[in-house]
């Protein structure tokens, strides 16, 4: 039997979870399978609460393997609060890799909570955290596992309910078929609100219509069912109408006051390896910068930060209860933190005596510093990242990156006078307005930096490793390039030769991504609710596992597409006009559709515009904080 302390609420007995048929199999299948701690549950720290005193069962998904799901700070923090809720139970899931997936069908093992052991098929709620659009077929994949019907339409009864939140529903529309609701924005408060309703319409026996109209009247909850969408001959869209009660326009939601929100001092420490296995410290949300092909940075505004006395206090609690060595500082841009060299310091005073590192991703050039660099590596030397996005000046500028190649030599310089022999820079292929040229300004820059190294390097002895890599690009919604077209394949494939022709050199090493995937990406990001049929057959072609490099199959996605008469260049390839109806047009970001357009005109010129410190730049998202200031 398993014995775990009660979780959620004071107590001082212990429940015992009951050895069911399912334990037995259990034990059978997992010595079979690749790292059976991933299905086990029993870590540290985990909830285990009494289902006879529980009201409302919820399984919070990610539908991707445990060891990036338990990376996932978003997945800590829903966890935590969505446990706090007196009378509800919030268990994790997460989508098997394709040996357990096999052996859970072929024992009929249905899928369950990691805290219980039981069929998630049996609870009132299903949310799931979707952060990346190649993750959606292991939304139905969970689904399947779990013997839940795919389709919403044909799961009749009220439970359980499937929701979904995260980055990626502000394009919900692929997904429209599958899920009952798309959370828009930060789900602490809102994720809440949307359990409490349930509460109410499961204690007056509600039928899942009258809830979920009901839900429709929450701020930030979008009901796919609630909204009619018509095409028109050219296959645009024409109109996407609401139903009673559904708002014509759902905006985002977000949290006030971070720190006023809660953290997880208290997190869970996993039995196995995963891939961030570290404590992460939320320093703000959101960005101050505008880069005009990120989507993060629009979506997340406004900036809201932490004080510096809540993150320390946070950060030494957390480590103590983890026993982590590391501490990771995390947010879209770490170096914009206004005290960040206070709070290093403040930070470091704890966790040099302990011997635990301090790393800082996220760094800008233009204000890397050799101070900034000594904090850094005083307890542990860790790999500095540089983001220069394009090699040419006149490209920074069009995706107003607002980075100068002097920055990146600077910072470069700095870091390899200070020790370090190994930089990687990031870089973005398929940009509007690309040419060759730009593209060999990536080796060029390369090229420089390894003479900058060869100039300044502390130890000119130890050799330098320099990674270039670069990533393609693909026009994501709330963002100025969402009416932009993606490069095709053979285009992205071209580029990549010309890069590997002229970076012919020992020292740097090139690496790039998937141009198919890529394409995948595009249409997704972009889709509307005629790609949920490509979504299910590849699903059933192929399984749920397509974020990854092994189980990805473009074969699958290319015959779906066939199959169901979807050409992915109408959603990939094709520039858009700025008033045609996109699928997303009912979801609001909080950012004026007038300022996108703005933005892209400006970067049509060449043009930048400042940070949000130095400028306001009237994007509307400061209307969302009620009041309070924005940090920007």
């Amino acid at each position: 039997m398993l014995m775990t302390e009660y979780g959620g609420a004071p107590c001082s007995d212990l429940y015992i979870i009951p050895e069911t048929s399912m334990y037995h199999k259990l034990e059978r299948i997992l010595p079979n399978v690749r790292k059976p701690a991933r299905y086990t549950g029993g870590e540290y720290n985990q909830i285990i609460k009494n289902p006879d005193e529980t009201e409302i069962r919820v399984a919070l998904c990610f539908p991707d393997i445990y060891d990036i799901g338990m990376s996932n700070l978003g997945m800590r923090i829903l966890y935590g609060v969505i446990n706090k809720m007196p009378g509800v139970w919030c268990e994790r899931v997460f989508e098997p890799w394709s040996d357990m997936a096999a052996a859970l069908r072929e024992n009929n093992i249905p899928l369950y909570g990691l805290e219980s052991g039981d069929p998630i098929k049996d609870f009132d709620m299903l949310g799931f955290s979707v952060g990346y659009e190649l993750s959606y077929p292991g939304i139905l994949n969970i689904l399947d596992l779990a013997g839940i019907p795919l389709k919403s339409r044909d799961r009749t009864g009220l439970a359980p309910i499937i929701f979904a939140g995260g980055t990626c529903m502000y394009n919900p529309e692929p997904l429209a078929d599958f899920i009952d609701i798309a959370v828009i924005g930060e789900g602490e408060e809102l994720d809440l609100e949307l359990i409490e309703l349930y509460r109410r319409a499961k204690r007056a026996n509600w039928s899942k219509e009258r809830f979920l109209a009901e839900a429709a009247g929450i701020d930030g909850v979008y009901v796919p069912s609630l909204y009619h969408v018509e095409y028109n001959e050219d296959k645009t869209i024409k109109s996407i109408t609401p139903k009673k009660p559904a708002p014509p326009v759902v905006k985002k939601r977000i949290v006030q006051e971070l720190d006023k929100s809660w953290f997880p001092v208290d997190t869970i420490v996993p039995s196995t390896e995963i891939v961030h296995d570290r404590t992460v410290l939320e320093l703000f949300r959101g960005c101050i910068r505008g880069c005009r092909f990120c989507q993060a940075g629009y979506v997340y505004r406004p900036v809201r930060s932490k004080s510096r006395e809540v993150l320390v206090k946070q950060a030494a609690d957390a480590l103590e209860n983890s026993g982590y060595q590391e501490l990771n500082l995390a947010s879209l841009s770490t170096s914009d933190y206004r005290e960040l060299g206070a709070l290093c310091d403040d930070l470091l005073d704890w966790c040099e005596p302990r011997n635990i590192s301090l790393s800082l991703p996220s760094l800008r050039a233009d204000n890397f510093s050799m101070e900034l660099l000594d904090r850094v590596q005083r307890v542990r030397k860790s790999g500095l990242t540089f983001a220069p996005e394009a090699g040419s000046q006149r490209l920074r500028d069009v995706i107003n990156k607002n980075v100068t190649e002097e920055d990146i030599l600077s910072a470069c310089r700095t870091a390899f006078a200070g020790g370090y022999n190994a930089v990687k820079l990031y870089f973005m292929i398929g940009l509007p307005t690309e040419t060759d040229e730009d593209i060999l300004g990536i080796v060029t820059l390369a090229k420089k930096v390894l003479g900058v190294f060869k100039e300044s390097a502390k130890n000119k002895n130890r050799g330098v490793r320099i990674t270039v890599s670069t990533s393609c690009f693909v026009p994501k919604p709330m963002t100025p390039f969402q009416w932009e077209k993606q490069d095709t394949p053979e285009e992205f494939e071209r580029k990549q030769q010309l890069i590997k022709d002229n970076l012919r050199t020992r020292a740097i090493h090139y690496s790039w991504h998937n141009p198919q995937v890529s394409l995948i990406e595009a249409v997704l990001a972009r889709g509307d609710r005629r790609t949920g049929a490509v979504l299910e057959a590849v699903y059933k072609k192929s399984g749920g596992l397509q974020a990854w490099d092994e189980c990805f199959s473009y074969d699958a996605w290319r015959s779906a597409f066939e199959e169901i008469g979807i050409n992915p260049s109408f959603y990939a390839h094709r520039e858009r006009s700025y008033d045609e109806i996109l699928p997303w047009s009912v979801i609001s970001a909080g950012i004026n559709k007038e300022h996108l357009i703005r933005e892209s005109k400006l970067a049509k010129q060449g043009k930048t515009t400042p940070d949000c410190r130095q400028r306001c730049s009237g994007c509307g998202a400061n209307s969302l904080m009620k009041g309070l200031s924005c940090d920007g």
